[in-house]
């Protein structure tokens, strides 16, 4: 049996009791760390995404630099959105730029499912790098965005703020959403399977835009979509649901499926886990504001959702999104190290 599938992480994802809460944070190889914009200042955002031992240096740095408890693929939601026709850039100070919008029915015709992945073959490369060089006894996990995510993005353009051209489409012509939301969905779950396949131990589906909508929006326009990915990927290896952005979503949230809930800090840790019910782990969910402030407030406020998970098997300390661009690095570290600290003494009282 190889180390990392005995490590803290994995038996957490699968509901274990472990000797201290385990940690990782989202958009952990970042801005904020010095050892990632020493790699980033020699190359642009895409080329270190597409440059697999560039890709692969940041995940372990990151990794090794914090003490996490899991490295994460350096890799970007969008990139895969390229070989199935979408034009994208990534502007300086605007971020990613897609030119072809899918607004009309000749745009949509010639958006292409995924079937032949060589095209992001560097994605694979780089997990396969890490694997090597990760530490035996820490996981690697995957990931990829949700389909109504990735949707949002192709059809607006980039990002926004109320989704008008996707809700427009969602509610006045079924046949054109039902078919980008099809081509993805097959798409996503190729994606990460081929991912768990290469080296990856587990993987996290992003629904970064999905609180935009209401619980019967979601039920019927998204829902069946993101379900057939976890109950497709799920049999590969086990699949984080994180979900951001609406509190009301989480019953739908946890039909949709996985083996753990991913929450953002709008929502009451506890409450959440009532709600999903212990068949499931949660991962979450400090705001990650919360950051700027002093370590000792940093460290109360960790402690007041370590004492809300009170130690129940299945429980994955992160940030309720990913750590910001401006973040002292010194206070990300605090967090890991007190994380682990502090949930020592909770996991003792399970034993």
């Amino acid at each position: 049996m190889p180390a990392y599938d005995q490590s803290r992480m994995m038996k957490a994802i699968r509901r274990e009791p472990v000797d201290t809460t385990p940690i990782w944070i989202m958009r952990q190889a970042g801005r904020y760390l010095p050892e990632y914009m020493s790699v980033r200042n020699r190359v642009t955002f895409i080329e270190l995404c597409e440059t697999p031992e560039l890709a692969a240096e940041v995940t372990l740095t990151a990794q090794q630099v914090l003490g996490v408890d899991a490295a994460i693929l350096f890799a970007d939601l969008l990139p895969m959105l390229v070989p199935m026709g979408i034009q994208l850039t990534y502007e300086k100070g605007e971020g990613p730029r897609i030119h072809n919008p899918l607004r009309t029915t000749g745009q949509i015709d010639q958006f292409q499912e995924l079937t032949d992945l060589s095209s992001l073959g560097f994605v694979y490369e780089a997990i396969k790098l890490i694997r090597r060089d990760l530490p035996a006894d820490i996981p690697l996990l995957g990931f990829a965005g949700a389909p109504f995510t990735l949707a949002s993005y192709a059809i607006e353009g980039g990002g926004s703020k109320n989704y008008i051209f996707t809700k427009t489409m969602m509610y006045n012509d079924a046949g054109a959403w039902d078919a980008i939301m099809s081509r993805l969905t097959n798409s996503i779950s190729r994606y990460l399977i081929k991912q768990l396949q290469e080296g990856c131990q587990a993987v996290q589906l992003f629904d970064s835009w999905a609180g935009c909508l209401s619980p019967d929006d979601y039920r019927q326009f998204v829902l069946p979509y993101t379900k057939r990915i976890i109950d497709e990927v799920s049999p590969h290896g086990p699949v984080i649901n994180f979900l951001t952005g609406n509190p009301a979503l989480l019953p739908l949230q946890r039909e949709a499926g996985g083996a753990v809930m991913g929450i953002d800090w709008r929502v009451d840790l506890r409450s959440a886990w009532d709600q999903f019910g212990p068949e499931v782990g949660v991962q979450g969910n400090l705001d990650p504001v919360t950051l700027f402030a002093e370590i000792p407030v940093i460290q109360q406020r960790a402690e007041a959702i370590l004492q809300k998970a009170n130690g129940q098997p299945g429980h994955i300390f992160n940030l309720g999104h990913g750590v910001m661009p401006d973040m002292n690095p010194a206070h990300v570290k605090a967090l890991v190290d007190y994380v682990h600290e502090a949930g020592a003494r909770f996991a003792a009282r399970q034993q």
